[in-house]
C-alpha cells in the first residue's frame, strides 16, 4: 500500500461511506502490506477482508478467483486498492462484485496505471483512463446496469506511482443517491471523468513519468 493508494482510499471513505456506519464491505485484496484500507473503516462496519492468500488482513481466502461467497444483492461496498492489476481476468471479478453489491452498492477501484513490473504472483495489467468506462459496457454487455460515478488518475505521492480510481454504482438508476465527489476534494487530477459531464477534465496525454523524462531530455513539452 504507497502513500497516494492510502490517500485516494480515505477520501472514498470520508466522501461516500461517512453516512454509513453499519455498512458491509468487502476488501478484494485485502492483505496487509504497508497498510490496507481497513484502518479507514468506520469500527461499526461489517468489514470482511477477502484475499488469494492467507496473511494479515485476511478473513476469508477466494477458493475461486472470481467467485464471491456472498448473495445476490447482500454487500453495501466492495473495494479494492493495487489488485486488479494482478488478477488475470480482472473482467470477470467486475462481475462478481455488481453481483453481490446493492443496487445503490458502491464499486471503489485502486489500480495502477504505471509503474514497475511487479507480481503477486502476476502483474498483468494497468489501466488508463478510458478503463471505467469500458469496464460499465462490460457490465451492461454482461446483463447489469452500472453506472460510473467517476474517475481519475493521481499524481505520484513520495513514490512512482500514478493510481487509476475509480468509482461504480451497481445500478444507474441510484446515482443520484450518491451526490458526493471524490473530484471535489481534490487540487490536483489527470483524466477525470465525473457521471453527466462530457469529456475529460484536466486531460493529459504524457504519463507523470514521460513528463519527467522530457524534462531531462528535452525532447517534448512537460506536462503542466
Amino acid at each position: 500500500m504507497h502513500p497516494s493508494a492510502m490517500h485516494n482510499g480515505a477520501l472514498f471513505f470520508e466522501s461516500y461511506l461517512a453516512s454509513q456506519p453499519r455498512a458491509t464491505v468487502l476488501d478484494i485484496g485485502s492483505q496487509d502490506v504497508n497498510g490496507s484500507l481497513r484502518s479507514l473503516a468506520l469500527p461499526s462496519m461489517r468489514y470482511v477482508g477477502l484475499d488469494f492468500a492467507a496473511g494479515p488482513g485476511v478473513d476469508l481466502v477466494l477458493d475461486d478467483p472470481y467467485h464471491l461467497p456472498f448473495a445476490d444483492g447482500s454487500v453495501d461496498a466492495v473495494v479494492s486498492s493495487s489488485c486488479f492489476e494482478h488478477i488475470e481476468m480482472f473482467w470477470l471479478m467486475f462481475n462478481e462484485v455488481l453481483r453481490v453489491l446493492k443496487p445503490e452498492g458502491l464499486f471503489y477501484l485502486n489500480a495502477p496505471s504505471n509503474g514497475e513490473f511487479h507480481r503477486y504472483p502476476v502483474d498483468c495489467w494497468r489501466f488508463y483512463p478510458d478503463a471505467g468506462e469500458a469496464l460499465v459496457r462490460w457490465g451492461v454487455r454482461s446483463g447489469h446496469r452500472p453506472a460510473l460515478l467517476e474517475s481519475f488518475t493521481t499524481h505520484q505521492q513520495r513514490d512512482i506511482w500514478n493510481d487509476f480510481v475509480a468509482v461504480f454504482v451497481q445500478n444507474a438508476d441510484c446515482v443520484q443517491q450518491h451526490p458526493v465527489r471524490m473530484l471535489d476534494r481534490l487540487d490536483r487530477y489527470m483524466n477525470g471523468r465525473r457521471h453527466g459531464v462530457a469529456g475529460i477534465l484536466c486531460p493529459h496525454a504524457a504519463s507523470e513519468d514521460g513528463a519527467k523524462l522530457t524534462l531531462l531530455t528535452g525532447h517534448a513539452k512537460p506536462l503542466a
